[in-house]
């Protein structure tokens, strides 16, 4: 669970000087208000807008949980309090649901794709998230039923095209591996060559990255063949979309990660309206 300082902040980018519509037309009343559902899907956010609401002194009842379906028309948050209160955090509130319900809704959606074709592949999200709501579209990623993958840096290591450009394939896993013990090291390669490679060298995860299903096929083949397969854990990622899902899952792969989950959100529709007494 994200922090509260960490959501204040949204607050402040916000607010940095108090809402002065509501200061200067909105006299010291209390009013209901609701949180509904404009559309179907699977709803994240509610956890931290709740934290939010609260934190300025209004109640906040939920009427959903987050991960769950929800449809067009859904109550979800119920809110009594100081009118001024809610609306300034009605804006940050409804961005967080918004966005982190869009990413759970589309992992949710191929998420399902995958498991219908291969019910041992999984989805993963990447760190394509947007600077400074990583915490939250991890979160989403989560809650819609994928995997997350690396949080930062500082989690996994992932030798990518770019380090090897610097330094050699089997050099940099034996260099990894003499770090840690305790982080798997996952390797990003291009061909079928280097993922042999890779996986001879010790990988403990080969990604192949931007390989068409040939390319795949034949790479997945050749580890079967050199004994490799069972070793390796197979992660599939780039120019993988909906329309091309469901043929790279039907393949012996164990994880397939999309950019797309968190890079290109289409945002879950929900809004805040205040009830009369």
């Amino acid at each position: 669970m994200v922090s509260l300082e960490y959501l204040l902040h949204f607050i402040d980018e916000d607010a940095p000087s108090g809402d002065v519509t509501s200061e200067a037309v909105i006299p010291d009343i209390r009013c209901r208000a609701e949180i509904v559902a404009e559309q179907s899907g699977i709803i994240a956010g509610l956890c931290e807008a709740t934290m939010l609401f609260s934190h300025y002194g209004v109640a906040a009842e939920q009427f959903a949980q987050d991960g769950q379906i929800v449809k067009a028309g859904d109550k979800l948050l119920s809110l009594y309090g100081d009118a001024k209160k809610i609306l300034l955090v009605e804006r940050t509130a409804l961005n967080i649901i918004g966005r982190m319900s869009g990413i759970a809704t589309q992992t949710r959606e191929m998420a399902d794709i995958i498991y219908k074709k291969n019910p041992k592949c999984r989805v993963a999200g990447t760190r394509k998230t947007c600077p400074g709501f990583r915490a939250l579209d991890k979160k989403a990623v989560r809650l819609g039923g994928g995997e997350p993958h690396r949080g930062s840096l500082s989690d996994g290591i992932l030798i990518k095209d770019n380090h090897l450009v610097l330094v050699p394939l089997k050099k940099a896993i034996t260099a990894a591996k003499k770090i840690t013990l305790y982080k798997k090291i996952e390797v990003e390669v291009e061909t079928p060559a280097e993922a042999l490679l890779a996986a001879s060298a010790g990988a403990d995860i080969i990604l192949l990255d931007n390989m068409n299903f040939g390319q795949v096929k034949i790479t997945l083949d050749t580890l079967m063949k050199k004994g490799l397969r069972d070793r390796v854990i197979i992660e599939l990622s780039g120019g993988i979309g909906p329309d091309t899902l469901r043929d790279f899952a039907a393949l012996d792969v164990d994880v397939i990660s999309m950019g797309a989950l968190t890079h290109t959100v289409k945002n879950f529709s929900v809004k805040l309206e205040i009830v009369p007494e």
